[in-house]
């Protein structure tokens, strides 16, 4: 981890509604280092789901600034973002909108294509970066005839054969069970260290946060705390045996997560 990937400096995002002027999120400033996987944890309505948008350069805050690989989002046109996104930042998503028609492979390559960067070498990385991941038996098949793992694995390589700066993983393990959940976020944790790639993990499944670096809890839209200690990182992998957080900070009650 030797330079800065992303740097979030005062971002607000601000939303008319009836009642008035809601700020879903409220002043958040974080940095994301390179090789760096990060949990990004909350209750509903915390601001997680925006924060994320804007990452993806989807969103424009309203104030503040999203800087990645040292460009700032809101100094692009709207055609420069769409680009920049394909090129930098890579995503993983709970839906994961694999091409039904394409075989794990092709849903791979179509992101080269998407860039114009369809040739020999890259098609070869595809397929280097399908079998990494155990899904060498798997290339020539169709999502439906791969289990949901299989599945979310494919889309894990479909988020970096373009080698992003930034990964983003949406709830990506939310429909796995929880052999294939921990395997698929151990994975994914792995190739965000060893590619030196910088990772955000929005989860409300805190046993998964023993695989991250950090977990930024973010309540109300703002970050309440972001916790670093490996004593902390076991602690909110259980909650319930936890006595050095409180149930409140981590956004859950006694005996229950909450769900979006």
């Amino acid at each position: 981890m030797t330079s800065a990937a992303l740097e979030v400096r005062s971002v607000v995002k601000t939303y008319q509604s009836g009642a008035g002027t809601v700020n879903a999120v409220d002043g958040v400033s974080f940095e994301l280092r390179r090789g760096e996987f990060v949990a990004l944890v909350g209750p509903s309505g915390s601001g997680k789901t925006t924060m994320l948008a804007m990452l993806a350069a989807l969103l424009r805050p309203t104030a503040g600034s999203i800087t990645i690989d040292g460009q700032e989002l809101g100094a692009m046109s709207q055609r420069q973002r769409a680009r920049f996104r394909r090129r930098k930042i890579g995503f993983t998503f709970q839906a994961n909108n694999l091409v039904s028609y394409l075989t794990a492979l092709e849903n791979v390559e179509l992101m080269l294509r998407l860039n114009g960067e369809f040739d020999a070498k890259n098609r070869k990385r595809a397929r280097e970066l399908l079998v990494l991941l155990g899904l060498e038996e798997r290339l020539n098949v169709l999502p439906r005839q791969l289990s949901g793992g299989q599945q979310q694995r494919v889309a894990i390589a479909r988020s970096l054969i373009n080698q992003p700066t930034l990964v983003l993983a949406d709830e990506p393990t939310a429909s796995l069970d929880s052999e294939r959940a921990f395997q698929v976020v151990e994975t994914l944790a792995e190739l965000v260290h060893e590619q030196n790639r910088a990772g955000i993990m929005v989860t409300h499944d805190l046993r998964l946060v023993k695989y991250t670096d950090r977990i930024i809890h973010m309540l109300d839209g703002h970050v309440e705390r972001v916790v670093k200690p490996d004593d902390d990182l076991t602690c909110l992998a259980d909650p319930d045996a936890c006595r050095l957080i409180s149930m409140d900070v981590l956004g859950v009650e006694q005996g229950r997560t909450d769900h979006e």
